[in-house]
């Protein structure tokens, strides 16, 4: 049984002005040795970003330290009873964790009989007990096997869509009845009405983004977030930017990323309006990772996290 999650009530408040691009401020926060991902929050205030084999803690005063080591972490939440869930390609699963960095066991590593490929992240459906995640292994654009599954309260694994070109980010929305997928390879974000936990009906293309230019390298979308208003935050792998989408589909910011390669996003902070963003400061594999932050005035980010049980 999958244990760890409470009801949590979000109300989605009246669109925000967004600050102006030219009015935010990017700011570094802390460095890991390689290309970085999976930003998440613990009730402490203490950040968890994932590179390489590790996943390093950063503390509230700028402390970094290793947290764990498991092979390949990636996608990362925490729940209410303080354990984690990280999506691991390297173990093919989605590991369940202690708040010391133990690893507990497996909250997934098969559906229908078949082994997972390589889940990449994740996103809690609390009030059914549940999450959903990314299964983007061995897909591209040549090659669309990826999947999107969801693990219920009994902690079993269902297939909830398939034939996706490296299916990355995902997003369930406070109210449960719209899950959004990042499609990195097809550079654009998808929109599934869900039925029911773990049931969706016909997808739809939210949004087709923007391609790269000049000294970007590439454009995939990868991590995303929302605010209370409904937007979504998106990192976009290869162009140093997180745009944010408006709930009708329209790109209406083009935030700083500070990494080239801007892998993921979450909100944080006393007020929930600071946005970090991780990655790595120029191509993968040849760089250092980094987490940076901007204040975003007038806007709060959706709370994630379950109240601590």
């Amino acid at each position: 049984m999958l244990t760890g999650f409470v009801s949590l009530g979000v109300l989605l408040l009246s669109p925000a002005e967004l600050p102006p691009e030219n009015q935010v401020k990017i700011t570094e926060v802390a460095r890991v040795p390689s290309y970085c991902e999976g930003i998440v929050f613990d009730h402490d205030g203490n950040g968890y970003v994932s590179h390489d084999t590790t996943i390093t803690r950063v503390a509230k005063d700028g402390t970094v330290s290793v947290w764990a080591k498991t092979g390949a972490p990636n996608g990362h939440k925490v729940l209410a009873d303080g354990t984690h869930l990280v999506c691991d390609a390297s173990q093919h699963a989605v590991l369940k964790l202690d708040a010391t960095g133990k690893i507990l066991g497996k909250a997934s590593s098969e559906c229908e009989g078949k082994p997972l490929r390589g889940p990449n992240d994740l996103s809690l459906d609390t009030p059914q007990g549940g999450f959903y995640f990314t299964d983007p292994g061995e897909s591209s654009k040549e090659k669309p096997i990826g999947t999107v599954h969801y693990v219920d309260a009994a902690g079993k694994t269902h297939l909830v869509a398939s034939g996706l070109a490296f299916p990355n980010g995902i997003v369930l929305t406070p109210d449960g009845k719209r899950l959004l997928v990042a499609e990195s390879q097809k550079n654009r974000v998808l929109e599934y009405p869900v039925m029911s936990p773990g049931k969706v009906g016909a997808m739809r293309v939210l949004t087709e983004l923007p391609t790269k230019q000049g000294e970007q390298v590439d454009n995939q979308p990868d991590g995303m977030c929302l605010d209370t208003a409904g937007n979504l935050y998106v990192a976009h792998y290869g162009m140093k930017q997180v745009q944010v989408i408006n709930p009708e589909g329209t790109v209406i910011r083009r935030y700083p990323g500070g990494n080239l390669t801007t892998s993921n996003v979450a909100f944080g902070g006393p007020k929930m309006n600071t946005l970090y963003i991780t990655g790595g400061l120029g191509k993968e594999g040849g760089s250092e990772g980094g987490l940076f932050k901007i204040e975003l005035e007038g806007v709060t980010g959706l709370t994630i996290l379950p109240a601590r049980k």
